[in-house]
């Protein structure tokens, strides 16, 4: 399982920071998953260069521009050459901020010309009755893979987190069967842009009210490759839990 922490702007000091790797580090040697972590870009340096475990690294999100005069701008090499192997594209908190679905394609772009790994978020606002919300999913990954090459596509990750089950209890959230059913959705889309049977070894993440309580069932039979976990990430006991749940 892979379990990308993306700990968002919650971590504001270096010392914490320090104390969630340390966690991660243990947590990656007693269990079977890949531990990836994004923490604010400030810190991402002083954490991954100095790291020598498993644990792996992510940017939260990458500039689509090519440095130079962009004052605040953080670009995918700069990521790169700070110790990150991942970068996270499109999460719906960055789509809210204005990402538009132009920007995205671009800042995938970006990520792989520099040797990251993309995690590409997508994910409905509301469910529907007639079926609609499977065409936002399909148009967000269609429109964000169609200007790579069949090579850059198969490298891209995508982490499918429903804008309608974030923030809630685990009750309330989506259930082992309607995730396993769009887990073999977002597959199916992927086949027709993917060459081959390539797109079966892409990994589909999930994301979104994720608890001690329900990531066993969520991992069990949906067919989903990890999670993206936000806040919970951030919470020691949580976070072990969490992952000890998957061990």
């Amino acid at each position: 399982m892979l379990i990308v922490a993306n700990w968002k702007a919650y971590v504001e000091d270096v010392s914490k920071a320090k104390k969630l790797l340390a966690l991660s580090k243990r947590l990656v040697r007693s269990s079977s998953c890949t531990i990836v972590l994004a923490p604010p870009a400030p810190f991402l340096g002083a954490l991954a260069l100095t790291n020598k475990s498993s644990v792996a690294f992510a940017a939260q999100d990458v500039s689509a521009t090519l440095g130079g005069a962009t004052t605040g701008e953080a670009t995918a090499p700069m990521y790169a050459a700070a110790g990150a192997t991942y970068a996270i594209i499109g999460h719906s908190e960055r789509r809210a901020a204005g990402d538009t679905d132009a920007l995205i394609t671009q800042k995938l772009l970006r990520t792989l010309a520099h040797g990251l790994t993309p995690i590409l978020c997508i994910g409905e606002h509301e469910r529907d009755t007639e079926g609609k919300y499977l065409n936002t999913v399909r148009e967000e990954i269609t429109i964000a893979l169609s200007v790579l090459s069949p090579k850059e596509r198969m490298k891209v990750i995508v982490a499918y987190e429903p804008l309608w089950a974030i923030g809630k209890t685990a009750s309330e959230a989506i259930d082992q069967r309607d995730l396993g059913e769009m887990v073999l959705y977002i597959r199916k889309v992927l086949a027709e842009l993917l060459p081959g049977k390539s797109s079966s070894h892409s990994l589909v993440l999930y994301g979104g009210s994720v608890e001690p309580g329900n990531i066993r069932a969520l991992a069990g039979g949906s067919g989903v490759d990890g999670f993206l976990i936000g806040h919970a990430s951030v919470d020691t006991h949580l976070f072990s839990s969490l992952v000890g749940e998957l061990t």
